[in-house]
């Protein structure tokens, strides 16, 4: 009898998951630009306070190109990461948790810009930084407009969140165009006068209002959330300093606005605008330290309860930063000292802040840990 042999069957090769190019970038998120955010602060706060030391306008003018490096890298690598993670940073606009960072973009390109015309002007001339300055504020604020539609509006229809998932992350793309109305003055005098001071001018009032009233609206579920829910968990606990931004930059624009508006506007409203500067700034000034006394002892308690490092140590920068500049507006409008003792001893507590974060990022940064 015959044998036939029979050829066994082979099953053709699975294919093998696709290797992700620049996989250092795939868990880069855009709540980097935090960082960039936390440092260009230092540079502007410390460029504008009452109170000036020998080397201080030149340790800002050093701190201020570090802001501008970061944000080329973090421009650049957040590029690589829509290129070669598409994937990962359209899961990110779907999740809750990370999409309120997109606002962070708009406002570290503010940040930088301002701080452009600032101090940068300094090291590069008054010509090229207001060229500058032009270029990242006009893309920071329509960046920060659209994200301020766009993520409450993804909250809304694509998001599955509820009341207790309510954190002052939510806040990050409603503060964005309170940062344009905060740094649009700087630009208002090198425009020609008439029209276009004035259009700028209102604009950025209009910008305080949309945020501004954006803000009044979600800090109930915020606190509620916190009354109700109890303490954030630790890595989240430094978030609540993000409150303070909303609260610094807007008493900060309202003051920044009323020291240009005699340049773009007519009388009764110049005027008025000053006035307004300091009915508006004190009381939001008090209620920012009130939050600041809350938020610093709900952050002692988190560190000793073992808080490690994580990102979120970001937020202790920025919105620390807005209250020095907006402390520096009230002592200018209203001659008290006191608010300059209050901006200094606010800046001493914003330099430390950052000095830890950024040793920390850097540490983190050596070792892989942030980008695993």
């Amino acid at each position: 009898m015959a044998t036939t042999l029979v050829r066994p069957r082979t099953l053709p090769d699975e294919p093998a998951p696709r290797a992700h190019k620049a996989p250092a970038l795939r868990n880069l998120g855009p709540n980097w630009y935090a960082s960039v955010m936390g440092t260009a602060i230092v540079a502007n706060a410390g460029a504008t306070l009452p109170y000036q030391l020998p080397g201080q306008r030149v340790a800002c003018q050093i701190v201020w190109a570090l802001s501008a490096l970061a944000l080329a890298a973090v421009l650049t690598a957040r590029a690589g990461h829509w290129i070669h993670h598409r994937d990962q940073a359209r899961a990110h606009l779907l999740d809750p948790a990370v999409a309120p960072f997109y606002g962070c973009l708009s406002m570290a390109l503010l940040a930088v810009g301002g701080g452009t015309l600032i101090v940068g002007k300094d090291l590069i001339g008054t010509g090229a930084a207001v060229a500058v300055d032009t270029v990242l504020f006009t893309a920071g604020t329509a960046v920060g407009l659209v994200m301020a539609v766009a993520v409450p509006y993804l909250m809304i229809v694509r998001h599955k969140v509820d009341a207790r998932q309510a954190t002052p992350v939510w806040l990050l793309p409603l503060v964005a165009p309170m940062v344009s109305a905060a740094l649009g003055p700087v630009l208002i005098p090198h425009l020609p006068a008439g029209q276009p001071r004035e259009a700028l001018l209102l604009a950025c009032y209009a910008m305080f209002g949309i945020s501004l009233l954006a803000t009044l609206l979600m800090l109930p579920l915020i606190l509620g959330r916190l009354i109700v829910g109890g303490p954030l968990p630790l890595a989240l606990t430094p978030t609540l300093f993000l409150v303070l931004g909303p609260l610094g930059q807007s008493t900060t624009a309202v003051n920044q606005l009323a020291d240009v508006a005699h340049q773009s506007i007519g009388a009764p409203y110049a005027g008025a605008l000053s006035a307004f500067a300091v009915v508006y700034g004190v009381p939001v000034m008090g209620f920012a330290l009130l939050w600041l006394a809350l938020a610093a002892a709900m952050l002692v308690r988190a560190a000793r309860a073992g808080m490690g490092f994580a990102m979120t140590w970001w937020a202790l920068t920025f919105p620390v930063g807005t209250c020095v500049t907006g402390a520096t507006g009230l002592a200018h409008h209203t001659g008290l000292t006191a608010f300059s003792w209050l901006a200094t001893a606010l800046f001493l507590a914003l330099l430390t802040a950052w000095l830890l974060a950024a040793a920390h990022t850097l540490r983190g940064l050596l070792s892989g840990r942030l980008l695993a």
